[in-house]
């Protein structure tokens, strides 16, 4: 091997030099971090989905391989896979997010006053615990849990103006139930959102703004041409978490309802059959479905995104040929 001065020694004598040893201390200090990564994820993972081929307990006592009949399962009995149709509420109210956030954070990075009160207001929710937001706001609409009754606080403040009040947790109107709990969803995370777009936008070239304003650009053209290509790489990351998150939403309609009045979604569903059906193996299945979907429309979303970020350097080839 070569050192740093280009001189050949033997292994035992480079691993004696700096770039030796600032080798050798760089692995022992990831060898900790890549044992708990392998033994707590990586492991797990390996055995979730061997136990997907399997009939077993909670337990693991006489397990049965069942080939794909847990796959056939989740893909047949529609009180599994149907679970899905509620995460369309909320990759809705996420895309509804995402833009609200942009809004905001544009607005923020603008000349206004008490810019960083605002910023900690709107973060704040995001630093709260799930279980503490979901008890808040089950207080918020209904009395409590069992029974979900017309009683809430925001019942109390419509009936000040002569309202009537609403029943927001009806099991005949799923539709006014999960728009609840997407509400919720939306007031807690979007916190987070706003401080990753203020940090994108806050870090675009003032040059570029001076330069449009000379060129005579309003702010629409600003944020088209100016903000959104720049911030792209951002918009592309908080796009591939919400669909994530959309796809595996679980604390908030699991406290305030426990999956009932036509709530449930498929982490709900997946817990419910293994702790309580005590079906570990389908359990098992529905989390590798869970997972390959998350995997699929990730890349899916990449790949567009890379598309999109090929195109101008394409056509700048062209140009310059």
């Amino acid at each position: 091997m070569k050192t740093k001065n280009g001189r050949n020694v033997g292994f035992g004598q480079w691993l004696r030099t700096y770039e030796g040893q600032k080798l050798y201390v760089s692995i022992l200090f990831l060898l900790i971090p890549l044992a708990l990564l392998v033994l707590f994820t990586f492991v797990p993972a390996v055995n979730m989905v061997g136990y997907s081929f399997q009939e077993r307990d909670q337990f693991g006592v006489d397990p049965k391989f069942v080939g794909f009949e847990n796959y056939k399962t989740i893909f047949t009995n529609p009180d599994y896979f149907i679970t899905f149709k509620n995460s369309l509420y909320y990759l809705a109210g996420s895309f509804v997010q995402q833009i609200v956030a942009l809004l905001v954070a544009s607005i923020l990075c603008s000349k206004i006053r008490a810019k960083g009160f605002f910023k900690g207001v709107l973060f704040f929710p995001y630093l709260m615990n799930g279980v503490a937001v979901s008890i808040i706001f089950l207080r918020f609409f209904t009395k409590g849990n069992p029974p979900l009754t017309q009683e809430g606080t925001l019942n109390s403040v419509l009936a000040l103006f002569g309202a009537e009040p609403v029943r927001w947790f009806d099991p005949a109107n799923t539709f006014l139930v999960n728009c609840c709990l997407v509400f919720v969803s939306i007031w807690r995370y979007i916190g987070f959102d706003i401080i990753m777009y203020i940090g994108a936008i806050q870090s675009i070239s003032p040059d570029l703004y001076e330069a449009s304003n000379l060129d005579g650009a309003n702010p629409f053209q600003q944020f088209r041409y100016i903000v959104f290509p720049s911030i792209k790489p951002i918009v592309s990351l908080q796009l591939i978490l919400a669909v994530k998150g959309a796809i595996s939403v679980f604390e908030i309609p699991y406290i305030i309802t426990g999956g009932n009045y036509g709530s449930s979604t498929f982490v709900i569903k997946t817990i419910e059959t293994a702790f309580k059906k005590k079906q570990v193996g389908l359990a098992c299945a529905m989390a590798v479905v869970l997972l390959v979907i998350i995997i699929v429309v990730t890349l899916i979303q990449k790949y567009f995104f890379r598309e999109g970020d090929d195109k101008p350097a394409k056509s700048t080839k062209k140009e310059a040929a």
